[in-house]
């Protein structure tokens, strides 16, 4: 009951994110949601692998939201790898061949296609980093104390 009770609260890219990060955990992957590595970015899901190794995950709900989506590729220097996450229904021909493809939905995903490896120089990556576990430790300390994050 309580999966179905967090199903009707998140919209469905959360949905897609929530699959997204389940199935990258499997890969020893870690994730945070709704990040923002720069002014005016925040990507939907960023990931960090056993080697280092930073992924941007960008989830379409549908044809409009991606039509709408005019910065993607200000995400690609942010990243060593990018990837779309849609749902099975989604057309992924509206998508570019050369980024990344994987198929979601609220509970697992698939990677159908890895996206091209343009690794990330040693500062930017640092920089992530630090932007990650900061942003990973600010949401754990939301949940044990809501009240304290009221300004973040």
């Amino acid at each position: 009951m309580p999966d179905d009770l967090t199903q009707s609260t998140l919209q469905p890219g959360q949905l897609l994110a929530r699959g997204v990060c389940r199935h990258l955990a499997t890969h020893d992957f870690v994730t945070v949601e709704e990040l923002v590595p720069t002014s005016g970015l925040r990507v939907d899901v960023m990931a960090v692998g056993p080697k280092g190794e930073i992924w941007v995950i960008e989830c379409k709900s549908s044809r409009a939201d991606f039509q709408t989506d005019h910065k993607w590729q200000g995400y690609l220097e942010w990243c060593d790898r990018y990837y779309w996450a849609v749902d099975s229904d989604f057309p992924t021909e509206l998508l570019p061949d050369e980024t990344g493809l994987i198929i979601a939905d609220a509970y697992d995903a698939e990677i159908l296609r890895m996206g091209p490896e343009a690794k990330l120089a040693g500062a930017r990556r640092k920089v992530m980093m630090q932007k990650f576990a900061r942003h990973a430790a600010r949401r754990l300390h939301a949940l044990r104390d809501p009240a304290a994050c009221i300004t973040w």
